[in-house]
């Protein structure tokens, strides 16, 4: 029975940095999600093939998000994604102390002229 409402109006639950989303897809990509999530409810993006990952950004661009009208927990899900942004690992500056002088100098000549 679970089956047959996730089949008639389940949604796509997209995990964005803002919170979740949802997005309501056609019957035959419907289909297509349950089998996508059939060994496990929540999927990162990373793992699905480019394909899987061209037709979900499409899927998303198509039906846009949507604002339930029922609790969450009242809409059958079909399967979450996990679209979590990339993490950039940008290098710290190594600062010299000369750089540390040079910042703070200003600061200090300033503070020396208040009586």
């Amino acid at each position: 029975m679970f089956m047959l409402q996730k089949l008639s109006w389940g949604v796509l639950r997209v995990l964005t940095p803002l919170g979740p989303r949802y997005v309501k897809p056609t019957f035959s990509q419907r289909l297509y999600l349950l089998w996508v999530f059939r060994l496990f409810p929540t999927l990162p993006v990373k793992v699905l093939s480019s394909r899987q990952q061209r037709w979900m950004e499409r899927l998303c661009a198509m039906h846009g998000f949507v604002a339930l009208e029922h609790e969450a927990s009242d809409v059958p899900l079909l399967g979450t994604l996990e679209q979590r942004p990339p993490i950039e690992l940008k290098p710290i500056p190594v600062r010299s102390a000369q750089s540390v002088a040079g910042a703070v100098r200003p600061f200090a000549a300033d503070a020396q002229q208040r009586p």
